[in-house]
């Protein structure tokens, strides 16, 4: 397949995860909004003690003195434990990048406030673009990932999931509305993307470094958001993740993929 024939089975995938409109108007909350605090939380562990391939990748690459693009950067896990001379912050959701400057403290930054790639053309050019966890948000990942490698004079970096990041739910889907979810898109797939636009991907599978929840109340909490639930509903549905084996949650599978740019 070429690249459009990928891009479009991506797209088509990714609509596939829409929930449907009855259940979303039932809501009592929008399904798919991200919580700030669970971020947090991972961006302070790796600043901390950065690890992993994603940094080690985005490390390696980064000349003294050098620049990050963090695309998607969320409250700043991938981009700050790099502490380059200067990092660029690119993410939608504005109190994310007010906790990112909270905790950038004296390095130098710069954000924008934006959707990837709609703000590409106003984002300058670093030494290394790391993007960690957004690809199954995108719809057009072909574009999304040619502006990443346009912006990089040296290596970009993508960390994702190695299925989509809400497939932990699909058992509970079926068990509280009786919907069956997809198994697709997959890692793969956006490597397969990569790999057609030309880039010579190298990429690494490994375990998460750690559970995605604190405790079955949080999960629960997560699950009820995502599932349109009420929050009341909260002790059912961990009654449920433990008899359907959701929880306590398994380590996740990541994959950080990556490819040098000719600058």
């Amino acid at each position: 397949m070429d690249v459009d024939d990928l891009a479009k089975r991506w797209r088509d995938d990714l609509e596939a995860w829409a929930i449907p409109e009855e259940i979303v108007a039932a809501a009592p909350a929008n399904p798919w909004t991200h919580q700030v605090e669970r971020f947090v939380r991972r961006t302070g562990a790796l600043l901390a003690e950065p690890k992993g391939p994603t940094f080690e990748r985005a490390r390696e690459a980064l000349p003294p003195g050098g620049s990050v693009l963090d695309v998607g950067a969320g409250t700043g896990a991938a981009g700050l434990p790099l502490r380059p001379a200067l990092l660029v912050a690119v993410d939608e959701n504005p109190a994310m990048l007010a906790e990112l400057t909270r905790q950038a403290g004296g390095l130098r930054l710069e954000t924008i406030q934006g959707r990837w790639p709609d703000v590409a053309d106003r984002t300058p050019v670093a030494d290394v673009v790391v993007c960690a966890h957004v690809v199954f948000n995108v719809p057009d990942l072909a574009d999304f990932l040619a502006a990443l490698d346009r912006h990089a004079r040296s290596r970009v970096v993508v960390e994702l999931p190695a299925f989509h990041p809400t497939s932990w739910l699909n058992p509970l889907w079926e068990r509280f509305h009786g919907l069956r979810r997809p198994s697709t898109p997959t890692a793969n797939d956006a490597v397969a993307i990569a790999e057609a636009l030309g880039f010579a991907v190298v990429r690494e599978e490994y375990l998460s470094p750690d559970a995605p929840f604190a405790s079955p109340e949080e999960m629960a909490a997560s699950a009820c958001r995502r599932l349109c639930l009420d929050p009341a509903r909260a002790p059912e549905v961990i009654e449920a993740a433990h008899e359907l084996g959701v929880w306590p949650a398994p380590r996740r599978s990541f994959m950080t993929m990556w490819w040098d740019t000719s600058g």
